[in-house]
């Protein structure tokens, strides 16, 4: 045990942070610290580093923090120093035991990891003599940070360090901790970052310290059962109490029943108590949310479509199809927002053909969707758009998106912007749409908001085209894909999901090979839909397995040809493209009755 907190309790004036709870640090564990906002997350950190002493406790002389030797605890600052004179050398230097000589010959091995440490971080190596006035704050902060990793205190406090660090600075570190030789105590909003760098999660409840194995999804799942345990338990003792009660009272009057209340009595007070356990806020959707009507096979379909504000930003030419689960991902400016909004009608192409397909009904959350005003309230807001629904119906389902019975007299204008996205998703799935285009659904939303439309997402049975930050919402509702890049026109499409894309992204060679062009994609999904009579010859795959044998079948000399000649046919919608594809699909059958011999 490194560090232990016993009994351990901090208030302010009334307001009790942390009450009579314990903590401990173990070897090198990663340690996340969740809880909600203002719950003393960052109360806790500043008690590990020594910034803040914990309460006297009379009653209790063993109460205290405890270290099993001298310890080393360092925390990540958001402002690096007050000397802004000096260079960064200089400044990380000053981490190092022997100041003067930390970039000497004798000391080669720690420059050399410190450069490899300050490149994985985003910065210049060219950049190191610079004094560190010339930086931003955000880099001021990765430079702290450099210096901490260099430096390898026994335990690393970390205060939302994902802050100003882009993806793929954010991969570097996640992987930069999961292999730190010492202990690290974390706080983040960065659910896939916990997830990725933390093996321990404790969550800070009224002033309470629960500790879980694992990472965040395991937490929240060992979390959500525990919750239902505990409610089930309380519920019985409820239902127990009441029985009693009931007993006592009847038959407390009556001389021959006497003795047997008085025993119902004993057994009510000798009962042990069970606390109501505090309310999970996450809601876990059950069940489908089936659309109202099925749309055709192909959802959009875009022929050398041409698309931006009169100018080209993105050049594609795809298909999507039916059940489709994609994400939209790139940096800012990449044109993830002007893709949605081309396809939501909203925006019309700077050049080439967009189709939408059949019976398509399209739900588009924007950016802006958020900013609503009325002076409605919650519950008259969402009965004016379903005037059908009973007053019952109209709870049950702002319920689920977490509106509760005290909200629903609120005026829709007063409404946070997390409030307000809520409740125009909880319009736009009740509406039941077969095609959603989401643009940052949870932007604003709190870790409970979030996780709740992740559910209704992940039950939603239609079409979805997601652009999100949220890489966790990401990994969870969206199945493939589409990367754009600033300065390449040209879409490509990741067949797997983002935790598969992330897992090679830093060595890149894997996930540049799994990258292909909107188009090529489009012909692997008409590959897929081969008629029902011929499946018995070429099965229906798997995205990653039709992949695998395209590829294989790209490189035949005598597929290609029938894959060039169906695509040219069907691009330029040629009356005889249904003959090429029958010709292309008796080869793909030739090709993979070979193969199998």
């Amino acid at each position: 045990m490194l560090l232990e907190i016993k009994d351990g309790s901090v208030s302010f004036g009334d307001k009790v942070v942390l009450n009579h709870t314990d903590f401990f640090v173990r070897g090198t564990e990663k340690i996340a610290v969740v809880g909600r906002n203002g719950c003393g997350k960052t109360t806790l950190l500043r008690v590990l580093a020594g910034d803040l002493q914990l309460d006297t406790n009379e009653k209790n002389p063993e109460s205290g923090l405890y270290t099993s030797r001298t310890l080393t605890i360092e925390t990540l600052s958001q402002q690096v120093t007050e000397d802004g004179s000096l260079s960064v050398r200089e400044y990380v230097a000053s981490a190092l035991p022997d100041f003067e000589e930390a970039f000497s010959p004798e000391h080669f091995a720690a420059s050399v990891e410190f450069d490899r440490i300050y490149t994985g971080l985003g910065l210049k190596l060219e950049d190191k003599n610079k004094p560190l006035s010339a930086f931003s704050g955000g880099e001021q902060t990765k430079i702290a940070l450099a210096r901490l990793l260099l430096q390898q205190p026994d335990i690393l406090l970390l205060d939302e360090p994902t802050n100003h660090l882009d993806e793929k600075t954010v991969l570097w570190l996640e992987e930069e901790l999961r292999h730190y030789e010492k202990a690290v105590v974390m706080v983040s909003h960065d659910r896939y970052f916990l997830d990725r760098a933390a093996d321990v999660v404790c969550e800070l409840e009224s002033g309470k310290i629960t500790r879980y194995p694992g990472n965040y999804t395991h937490y929240r799942q060992e979390r959500s059962a525990s919750y239902a345990r505990q409610l089930a338990a309380w519920e019985r003792q409820q239902a127990e109490e009441k029985r009693l009660k009931d007993l006592i009272e009847r038959f407390k009057h009556k001389p021959n029943k006497a003795a047997f209340a008085r025993s119902r009595k004993k057994i009510l007070d000798r009962m042990p108590r069970v606390e109501k356990p505090i309310e999970d806020r996450i809601h876990i959707h059950t069940g489908d949310i089936e659309p109202l009507t099925k749309p055709a096979r192909w959802i959009f379909a875009g022929e050398d479509l041409e698309i931006g504000y009169g100018k080209a930003l993105l050049k594609c030419t795809f298909r999507v199809p039916r059940g489709a689960r994609w994400a939209v991902w790139g940096e800012n400016g990449s044109g993830k927002t002007t893709l949605l909004r081309t396809l939501a009608g909203e925006l019309p192409p700077v050049k080439g053909r967009l189709s939408v397909g059949n019976r398509v009904e399209i739900g588009y959350f924007d950016q802006q969707s958020a900013a609503i005003t009325s002076e409605l309230s919650v519950r008259e807001w969402f009965l004016q758009h379903f005037p059908a629904l009973t007053e019952k119906e109209v709870r049950q389902t702002l319920a689920e998106y977490l509106f509760r019975s005290n909200d629903l007299g609120r005026r829709v204008s007063d409404l946070s912007g997390g409030e307000k996205a809520r409740l125009v998703l909880a319009k736009l799935l009740t509406e039941r749409p077969n095609v959603l285009l989401l643009d940052e659904p949870t932007n604003h939303m709190d870790i409970p908001a979030r996780e709740t439309i992740e559910s209704l997402l992940m039950s939603y049975t239609g079409t979805i085209l997601l652009v999100s930050h949220d890489r966790y919402l990401v990994s969870r509702v969206a199945n493939s894909l589409l990367l754009t890049e600033k300065g390449q026109e040209e879409i490509l499409f990741y067949p797997f999901g983002y935790e598969h894309y992330t897992e090679h992204r830093l060595t890149a060679d894997r996930a540049r090979d799994n990258r292909r062009t909107m188009k090529e994609q489009a012909m692997i999904e008409s590959l897929r839909a081969v008629p029902r009579g011929e499946r018995g010859r070429l099965r229906e795959i798997s995205t990653e397995s039709a992949y695998l044998e395209w590829k294989s079948e790209r490189a035949a000399e005598d597929l290609q040809a029938a894959q060039e000649a169906w695509l040219k046919g069907l691009f330029s919608l040629s009356e005889d493209s249904e003959e090429l594809f029958e010709k292309y699909t008796r080869a793909c059958i030739r090709w993979d009755e070979a193969t199998r011999e």
